[in-house]
């Protein structure tokens, strides 16, 4: 029932990650010190958040073995082309003072470098020992498909967007026959959820917030996801997901596919503060 862990090609990764997009210095340390101490054992970063360094020692300063969480970055825009690829990643290893990086992204599809240019250069990573496992983010079932075809390393995720408001079914899909972990950012729709009176009506049943049935509602569809929070109330609430499962019916009514709705959190999600 728990849905902890998630297994792609023979590897375990904690279902239930913490996204640190947005957070910075200070607050950023302390925000990733709270979730591991609180038992998120799978972060998440990436080269455009400027805040590696600070994801790598809040890990080093706690008492987590560093062999028990699982990490992840992304290649900025502009970092693609083979040996931008190299450099960086090493550049990326040594911010977040690790020797190896589990999972190496590409953040988003870049137009000017072939994707499979980048992917080769990530592939050998592999190969070196640097770098486990490769993924993609932010692409479509096309691209996904071409990056499967080319890479000689299997692409471990693709992570999207994914909420109640915007539930990537064909994606999904696709990623379950290609055994691809599907990992959603924004899950809480940019703060959408919060006073949703759906999802709160749900929550009610188990005493849970609108914003732990929607986590819930994507670890039992086999989707991992990568909340962000600042305040230990926040990181601690977040986490406490697995003592309660939602029934069939429950997950569909949670399910609010809504462009609108996911738009004016994407808007919200994105204004200055």
């Amino acid at each position: 029932m728990d849905q902890t862990t998630l297994t792609v090609g023979g590897t375990e990764v904690p279902a239930l990650g913490f996204g640190t997009w947005r957070l910075t210095g200070e607050t950023c340390y302390t925000a990733v010190r709270d979730a591991l101490d609180v038992g998120y054992r799978h972060l998440d970063t990436a080269q455009a958040y400027g805040n590696e360094r600070q994801v790598g020692d809040a890990l080093a300063d706690s008492d987590v073995d560093r062999e028990d969480v699982f990490v992840t970055t992304k290649l900025n825009v502009g970092n693609r082309e083979y040996e931008d690829v190299l450099r960086t990643t090493e550049e990326s290893l040594a911010r977040l003072g690790l020797s190896t990086l589990d999972l190496l992204l590409i953040h988003n599809p870049a137009q000017r470098t072939p994707v499979e240019e980048t992917l080769d250069a990530m592939c050998d990573l592999v190969a070196d020992g640097k770098v486990r496992h490769v993924g993609v983010s932010n692409f479509n079932i096309d691209r996904l498909d071409r990056a499967r075809q080319h890479a000689t390393e299997p692409i471990f995720t693709n992570q999207v967007q994914f909420s109640p408001y915007w539930p990537q079914i064909g994606m999904q899909d696709y990623c379950d026959i290609h055994d691809v972990l599907l990992t959603a950012y924004s899950p809480l729709g940019h703060g959408a959820v919060l006073d949703d009176p759906v999802l709160a009506e749900v929550g009610a049943r188990y005493d849970k917030s609108a914003v732990q049935v929607a986590l819930r509602w994507l670890l039992q569809q086999g989707v991992a996801t990568i909340p962000k929070a600042t305040s230990r109330e926040h990181i601690e609430a977040n986490f406490d997901v697995f003592d309660f499962e939602l029934t069939p019916a429950e997950m569909e009514t949670v399910r609010q596919p809504s462009r609108g709705r996911a738009l004016k959190g994407f808007v919200r999600g994105h204004l200055p503060g």
